[in-house]
C-alpha cells in the first residue's frame, strides 16, 4: 500500500530538508523505497531550490522540478487554485511509481507570502496525506511552545485528524546563534544559549495530544562547513593549500594575544583568525599542527603576508594546515564569518550524510514501521544494511580487540563503537600515548573504554602461547618476543577467550593479521582454507563479492569451499544466498582449464549443500544483468539475480571490487575474513574511520554467529 507522508514546518529555520533527509534514511533503513517531491517551492535564478539539489546529492533520487512560489500565487489569486491542485496530484502520480512511500515536502512559511500555509494544508488534503509538523523550540518555554503547536496542528484539523502522524522536534537544545562560534572579540556579542528544554519536558508534550515521532538534538558538529566554504564564502587567497581539503571549522577563534595566552585556543577544529603580520601565531599554530592537533586552519588578514623566510621555514609544518588571506581587517573579517549562514551546501556530502543519520536515529522507526506496517527485510537496501549490521552488532554485545590502539583512526573508532554500544572495544597500546592523541583529535574517550598496555599484560600470555605451539617447540623466549607485536598478543587473547574477536591492519599488512591468527587460532572445523568477502553496497542491493582479498589462485576444491562460506556469511547477514560462480564464460559456450575449473567447483558446492542455490559458470553481466541474463542463461535460477558473487581467482576478483567500487562510486564494507575458528578481520591501511567501526560491527556479528 502506498504511503505519503507531507512534511511541513511550522515557521522558518526549523531545519526542513534536514528532517526529509532523515526521513529518507529512516525509511530506507526499514527497506521501503522511497520517491520525494516538493510541488511548490521559493525559486529565484533558477528552478533548483536547495532542498532538491541536497536530495539529488544525498540520495540519487531526482524530485521533479517545482512550481514556483510567484507562480502558485499568482494562479491562486486569479481563481485557479483547483487548476494548481490537479498539478500537484500529477507531480504526485509521477512520483508514486514502484515505490513504497512518497515524501512530500511543503513551502517554507514566509512573512511576505501570506499564501504558505494555506497551500501547504490544501496540498497535504488534496493528496490525502499523512502530515508531519516539523518544528523546533527557539527558546521558547513550555507554554509558548505549546501555544505555537496549538495552533499549528489546529490548521490541519489539530488531533482529531487521522492523517495528522505527529511532530518532529528539531534543534533540541540549539544556542540561540546556531552559527559557528566566533569568539575572543569583544565586538561579537556572546552565543548565549536559549532558554532549554530537556528531552524529558519536551517528552511531556505527548500528554497534550502533540504525538512526537521524533525529538532531534542540536550537534554542533553538523553546522560545520568546510575551510573551503568559509574560504569561498570571505573570497579568501590560499597562501598554502595543504595536500588533503575538507578540514571542518567546528569553531573560529580570534587571536591577537600573546602566544602564552592563545595555546588554548589551538584546539581541533578551530579556524585561527589573526593580523597577517603576527609570525609567532603563524608559528603556534603550525607547531600545533605538526604536533598532532588537527586545526581547522589558519586565516590572515589586513592582507597582510608572512615574511618569505618565515613561510619557508614552515612549509613542511603546514602539510595538513590550510593557510588563507583576506583583505578586509580582523573585525571586519570576525562580522562576516558570525553572519555566515549555517546551511549546509548541496555538494557536502559527507555533511549531509551525517545529517541524515543524526536524524535517522532520533526519528521513532518503530512508530513508522507499525504505521507502515513494514516487514524490515522486505528490502536490503545499502541503507537497511548498515542499520541492521550496527542493530545486530548492539544485541551481540562482544568483546573486540584492537591491537593497533595507538593509531589514530582507531582511537576515533573505538570511542564511537564504545559510545554506541556496537561493541565493548579494548584498545591495546600506552594509555598515556593513546589519551595524548584522543585528546589531540578532539576526542572524548568513554569511562568504559578499555586500555591494556602490553608491557605490562605480556608476561601472563607466554606459558599459555607455549602450550598453543609446542608442536613447533615454541620456547617462552620465543613466545615473548613474538608477544611484542600487539597483533600476536590480541590473538592470543582470542585464543584464550578473553575477547570475543579482532580488527587489524590499518598500519599492518593482511599477512599480519592473518598469520598469527592461522597459528593460534586456526581454521573452523568445516573449512579447508580461509577467505574473504566484501559486502558491495550497491544503490539498490547489497552483494557479496568472494574472495577479493586472499587466496591467489583456489583450485576446484578451495573455490567450492570459498562459495559455501561466502553464502553462509551473506545468510549470517541478513542476505538471501544466490551465488553466481564467475568465469569469462556463461553455461556450456566456453572451455578451457579456467572454466572447467568454475564448473567443477559448482558441482562440488552444489553436492556438498543441495540446498543452496547456485550456478556457474556465468559471465559477470549475465549474473547482474536481468536483460542479459535472459540471453545467455534463460533457465538459470541466478542468472540476473545473482546476491553472491564467486571469482575464480584474486585478480579478477581484486581487480573487480575495486573497479565497482571506484567508477560507480559503491561503498564496500570488508574485506571480512571467514573460515577461520574465531573472527579475525583485516582492514585497508587507508581504511577511514567509519570503514573500522562497520569492520567491528562485522567482527562483533561474526562472534555472535560462532557462539
Amino acid at each position: 500500500m502506498l504511503h505519503t507522508f507531507f512534511i511541513a514546518p511550522t515557521e522558518i529555520k526549523t531545519g526542513l530538508t534536514s528532517i526529509t533527509l532523515g526521513l529518507i534514511r529512516s525509511l530506507d533503513q526499514l527497506g521501503l523505497k522511497v520517491a520525494v517531491g516538493k510541488p511548490i517551492a521559493h525559486l529565484k535564478d533558477s528552478d533548483r531550490h536547495r532542498s532538491i539539489e541536497m536530495i539529488r546529492h544525498a540520495t540519487g533520487i531526482e524530485p521533479p522540478t517545482p512550481i514556483s512560489l510567484k507562480a502558485a500565487q499568482s494562479m491562486v489569486g486569479s481563481g485557479k487554485q483547483e487548476r494548481l491542485m490537479e498539478d500537484v496530484v500529477a507531480m504526485h502520480h509521477k512520483l508514486s511509481k514502484d515505490v513504497d512511500v512518497v515524501i512530500i515536502e511543503g513551502i517554507v512559511p514566509d512573512r511576505n507570502e501570506p499564501y504558505t500555509a494555506k497551500l501547504n494544508v490544501e496540498m497535504a488534503k488534496t493528496l490525502d496525506a499523512e502530515v508531519i509538523l516539523v518544528t523546533a523550540p527557539f527558546g521558547r518555554t513550555m507554554n509558548e511552545l505549546k501555544e505555537h503547536l496549538t495552533m499549528a496542528t489546529g490548521l490541519y484539523g489539530g488531533h482529531k485528524n487521522r492523517n495528522l502522524l505527529g511532530i518532529i522536534i528539531n534543534k533540541v537544545n540549539a544556542p540561540k546563534n546556531p552559527a559557528i562560534p566566533v569568539k575572543d572579540q569583544a565586538s561579537i556579542k556572546a552565543n548565549a544559549t536559549s532558554t532549554q528544554l530537556a528531552m524529558d519536558q519536551l517528552a511531556q508534550l505527548e500528554q497534550h495530544h502533540f504525538n512526537i515521532l521524533g525529538m532531534i538534538p542540536w550537534d554542533p558538529d553538523l553546522v560545520a562547513p568546510r575551510i573551503d566554504d568559509i574560504a569561498n564564502y570571505l573570497q579568501a587567497h590560499y597562501l598554502h593549500t595543504p595536500k588533503q581539503l575538507g578540514q571542518r571549522v567546528k569553531n573560529i577563534s580570534l587571536c591577537a594575544r600573546t602566544v602564552p595566552n592563545m595555546v588554548s585556543a589551538l584546539q581541533p577544529g578551530t579556524l585561527i583568525v589573526t593580523p597577517g603580520d603576527r609570525e609567532d601565531i603563524l608559528l603556534a599554530a603550525s607547531m600545533a599542527a605538526s604536533n598532532g592537533v588537527p586545526l581547522a586552519g589558519l586565516l590572515l588578514t589586513s592582507g597582510l603576508q608572512p615574511d618569505s623566510r618565515v613561510m619557508d621555514l614552515l612549509t613542511p609544518s603546514l602539510e595538513n594546515l590550510p593557510l588563507l588571506t583576506v583583505q578586509t581587517d580582523t573585525f571586519q573579517t570576525a562580522s562576516q564569518l558570525s553572519n555566515m549562514d549555517d546551511g549546509v551546501l548541496p555538494d557536502d556530502v559527507e555533511r549531509v550524510e551525517s545529517i541524515m543519520n543524526h536524524v535517522a536515529q532520533n526519528i521513532n522507526a518503530k512508530y513508522l514501521s507499525e504505521r507502515l506496517q513494514v516487514d524490515h527485510v522486505a528490502r536490503l537496501s545499502p541503507a537497511a544494511f548498515r542499520y541492521q549490521l550496527v542493530q545486530r552488532a548492539q544485541a551481540a554485545n562482544k568483546k573486540v580487540v584492537l591491537p593497533e590502539g595507538e593509531e589514530p583512526r582507531t582511537i576515533q573508532a573505538a570511542a564511537i563503537c564504545q559510545q554506541r554500544g556496537i561493541a565493548q572495544c579494548i584498545l591495546l597500546g600506552n594509555p598515556e600515548r593513546i589519551i595524548q592523541k584522543a585528546a589531540s583529535l578532539g576526542v572524548q574517550l568513554p569511562k568504559d573504554l578499555q586500555i591494556l598496555d602490553p608491557d605490562e599484560i605480556r608476561g601472563q600470555y607466554v606459558q599459555p602461547m607455549v602450550e598453543l605451539r609446542k608442536h613447533k617447540n615454541l620456547s617462552a623466549p620465543m613466545a615473548e618476543a613474538q608477544l611484542e607485536d600487539t597483533v600476536v598478543m590480541g590473538t592470543m587473547m582470542l585464543a584464550l577467550n578473553e575477547v570475543d574477536g579482532l580488527v587489524s591492519g590499518a598500519i599492518h599488512t593482511t599477512a599480519n593479521t592473518i598469520r598469527p591468527a592461522l597459528q593460534l587460532i586456526k581454521t573452523a572445523k568445516n573449512a579447508k582454507l580461509v577467505s574473504s568477502v566484501f559486502f558491495m553496497l550497491l544503490p539498490e542491493q547489497v552483494m557479496v563479492y568472494g574472495d577479493c582479498a586472499v587466496n591467489p589462485d583456489p583450485n576446484a576444491d578451495e573455490l567450492a569451499d570459498i562459495a559455501l562460506q561466502s553464502a553462509q556469511s551473506a545468510l549470517a547477514f541478513g542476505i538471501q544466498p544466490k551465488v553466481a560462480m564467475i568465469s569469462y564464460s556463461t553455461g556450456s559456450s566456453g572451455s578451457g582449464s579456467d572454466v572447467e575449473k568454475v564448473r567443477s567447483a559448482t558441482q562440488i558446492a552444489k553436492t556438498l549443500m543441495p540446498d543452496l542455490i547456485i550456478d556457474g559458470p556465468l559471465q559477470y553481466d549475465a549474473a547482474t544483468t536481468a536483460s542479459v541474463a535472459a540471453s545467455k542463461a534463460p533457465n538459470s535460477e541466478v542468472a540476473g539475480l545473482a546476491s553472491v558473487v564467486i571469482f575464480p581467482d584474486l585478480n579478477t576478483g581484486n581487480t573487480t571490487y575495486k573497479a565497482v567500487q571506484r567508477s560507480a562510486k559503491v561503498v564496500s564494507i570488508g574485506p571480512m575474513l571467514q573460515g577461520l575458528a574465531k573472527p579475525v578481520n583485516d582492514l585497508s591501511r587507508g581504511a577511514l574511520v567509519e570503514d573500522i567501526i562497520y569492520t567491528i560491527a562485522l567482527t562483533a556479528i561474526q562472534a555472535n554467529s560462532n557462539d
